[in-house]
């Protein structure tokens, strides 16, 4: 992506599950970055009558809540440890998720957005990193994001497993033009974001 283009950088990060990806998002928005939300853009997707219709012929009514909707819980279960299933489901959601995703970029630069941050859990692994013009690392280190991953009601085994679904870090890391400590404190990550901010739109 030409990053010339309305002079608004599309940034995507990346990192482990609990490394502070949301985190540094919000403060980026605080400066003034427009963000775009992967995990709220598929909510909304998965409530399109259309995609439930279809995530119901392929599973079944038992991923469906007693509303009739998709139930996230029920269907992660059937598709997480079965690559077929993952595929089938992207298939379905992506395509959905990816045109959303490129409306609000598109949105965002027509408002004069000085920048845009992606904020989508697996970036590099469904390719949505094509969009981005620079990619951040939020480093974080393994004890601090199982501590995080706990407060999420994750043990270390469900944490394992996620994280199996997911690149490796280093293959994450080797990827991004720039990386942003997760483990300091919330002020020392957020210096280091105003840090990286101005050197974004300097770019």
């Amino acid at each position: 992506m030409d990053t010339r283009e309305g002079h608004c950088p599309v940034v995507g990060l990346l990192g482990g599950i609990a490394a502070g990806k949301t985190t540094v998002a919000r403060m980026l928005a605080g400066l003034g970055a427009r963000v775009v939300s992967a995990d709220a853009i598929g909510h909304a997707v998965l409530a399109d009558p259309a995609v439930r219709d279809r995530i119901a012929a392929r599973w079944g009514p038992a991923v469906l809540d007693a509303a009739g909707c998709v139930d996230r819980g029920r269907l992660a279960r059937r598709v997480f440890d079965d690559p077929v299933e993952a595929a089938a489901l992207e298939a379905i959601t992506h395509p959905a998720i990816l045109a959303e995703m490129q409306r609000q970029i598109a949105d965002a630069r027509a408002a004069g957005a000085p920048a845009i941050v992606l904020d989508a859990p697996l970036l590099v692994e469904v390719e949505f990193d094509r969009l981005c013009d620079h990619l951040i690392f939020v480093d974080c280190s393994e004890d601090v994001r199982r501590a995080r991953a706990a407060q999420r009601g994750w043990d270390p085994a469900e944490l394992a497993r996620r994280e199996r679904l997911q690149r490796p870090l280093e293959a994450k890391r080797a990827k991004a033009r720039f990386v942003i400590d997760g483990t300091a404190s919330l002020q020392t990550t957020f210096q280091q974001v105003q840090e990286l901010w101005q050197e974004i739109l300097a770019r």
